[in-house]
C-alpha cells in the first residue's frame, strides 16, 4: 500500500488558506470599506446573550455579537464582504441610505445626567452619535404614537 504524498496535501492546504486570507483585490476591498462606513447599522438585543445587527441598505446581511460593539464590528465585516463581492462581480452596491439631506439644526438643553444617559444609550444601541439617537427616538415616537402625550 502506498503512503499518501504529504507534500501535495500540505501545498493544497496552503493554497486554500491563501485564498481565504485575501479573497479580494486591494482596491475592491478598500472601496467596500469606504462604502460600508456610511451604511446605517441597527443593533437590536437578540437572545439573552447577544445582539443582532442589520443595515438599512442591505437588510439581508446581518451578524451577531456578544456586545453591541462586537455586533457592530461583525455586521460591518459582513457588509464589507458582501459589498466587495458585488464590486468584484461588477454589480453596484447600494448607496448609503439618506432619504433627504439634513440642513436644519435644532438645539435642545439637557442637564449633565440626561446627556450622559442619552450618550450611553446611543452608544450601546450602535448609533453613530447622540444626534442620530435622539432623532431616531423622536421620529419613532411620532410614527408609533402620534397622539399620545407624555408628561
Amino acid at each position: 500500500m502506498k503512503s499518501p504524498d504529504k507534500s501535495k496535501n500540505t501545498s493544497r492546504r496552503r493554497s486554500k488558506s491563501k485564498a481565504i486570507d485575501k479573497p479580494f483585490k486591494d482596491e475592491d476591498w478598500e472601496q467596500a470599506r469606504k462604502t460600508v462606513s456610511d451604511y446605517q447599522i441597527i443593533i437590536k438585543k437578540g437572545d439573552p446573550k447577544g445582539y443582532i445587527g442589520i443595515s438599512l441598505e442591505i437588510p439581508t446581511v446581518f451578524a451577531e455579537g456578544s456586545t453591541p460593539s462586537k455586533c457592530y464590528a461583525a455586521t460591518q465585516e459582513a457588509l464589507r464582504v458582501t459589498v466587495a463581492t458585488m464590486i468584484e462581480c461588477g454589480t453596484n452596491p447600494p448607496h448609503p441610505f439618506s432619504p433627504k439631506k439634513r440642513t436644519v439644526q435644532v438645539n435642545i438643553r439637557l442637564n449633565n445626567e440626561e446627556k450622559l444617559q442619552l450618550a450611553e444609550a446611543s452608544m450601546s444601541l450602535g448609533f453613530k452619535g447622540l444626534s442620530d439617537f435622539i432623532r431616531n427616538c423622536a421620529l419613532e415616537r411620532i410614527h408609533n404614537n402620534p397622539t399620545k402625550r407624555m408628561a
